[in-house]
């Protein structure tokens, strides 16, 4: 394992063209736990088209879109390292309007970033998807943490956050079950592969007595929750979502959803597991509604 910043700054991805359908739309969306209430017509919208109402994309869909690339990691110069101990620290996404149920897009990506965090790398990645036209419809901002990777005398980065919940009771609670099975769902919605969230071997390699749930799984569970309570579950009214992973979640286990309304379509969120005492899995986390 070995890092050289000076080769690993600035490298530029490959770019991955994008082609969805309206299957691949509803596929994700049921991954996140969508239409877990087949009744339910809000979120019934995005994962069939209902008559008179349409068929919509969720909008965090565009976070799955860098995935495809992201196996290009393991062929960054001057960077070397067990891909079973890389975890989805931080993730980003601005939506710049909303998505067509169906459309061809390419991502485009960089390493823009990188972090000594002492008992470990972080990897910044700046991601912008463009139509066909060049107009940028997403943009992401991945971190990656990669353990045992640190001390390498780089800077350390900034720290704290603008995002830290209020001291008050949250406005709204909102629980979610997860399904034993998620991350077997939500891999093939979601293009990411890693074993890590399949194979009980590779996962123990990772430290883990089991697969892992996918850090934008649950961050696509909390983000339903703040979109159904805040926002009519209208995804027009979608602008951008932040969060900090902080601990790992596993299949099955239930998403505690607290939300803070601070005005102005500003909801600070985060993200709890009922199963082991409310231990926090996301914080630091937003989203900004129209």
């Amino acid at each position: 394992m070995s890092i050289d910043i000076t080769k690993v700054l600035g490298y530029q991805f490959k770019p991955v063209e994008t082609r969805y359908t309206e299957r691949d739309v509803s596929l994700y969306a049921l991954s996140i736990g969508a239409a877990a209430d087949p009744l339910d017509r809000d979120e019934l919208k995005f994962v069939y088209e209902l008559n008179g109402a349409g068929f919509f994309a969720f909008p965090t869909f565009p976070m799955i879109f860098p995935f495809p690339m992201m196996w290009q990691i393991l062929d960054v110069p001057g960077l070397e390292f067990n891909p079973m101990l890389l975890l989805h620290g931080e993730q980003m996404m601005v939506l710049r309007r909303p998505l067509p149920p169906s459309t061809t897009l390419t991502t485009h990506a960089h390493i823009s970033q990188v972090y000594d965090k002492g008992s470990g790398a972080l990897i910044v990645l700046d991601i912008s998807t463009v139509d066909a036209q060049g107009e940028e419809v997403a943009f992401n901002q991945l971190s990656a943490f990669i353990r045992g990777l640190g001390g390498f005398g780089g800077e350390r980065g900034p720290s704290g956050s603008a995002h830290t919940p209020p001291e008050r009771p949250p406005d709204v609670v909102l629980a979610q079950a997860t399904q034993p099975n998620q991350a077997l769902y939500y891999r093939l919605a979601s293009g990411d592969g890693n074993p890590l969230h399949a194979d009980p071997q590779m996962a123990a390699i990772g430290g883990y007595d089991r697969p892992i749930l996918h850090g934008l799984c649950t961050l696509g569970f909390a983000a339903r929750a703040v979109l159904k309570t805040f926002g009519g579950n209208d995804p027009a009214r979608f602008q951008s979502i932040r969060a900090r992973f902080s601990q790992p979640v596993f299949p099955g286990e239930t998403v505690i959803t607290e939300m803070w309304d601070e005005g102005d379509g500003r909801v600070l969120f985060r993200a709890r597991i009922q199963e082991r005492g409310g231990v926090v899995a996301i914080t630091n986390a937003a989203v900004e509604l129209k």
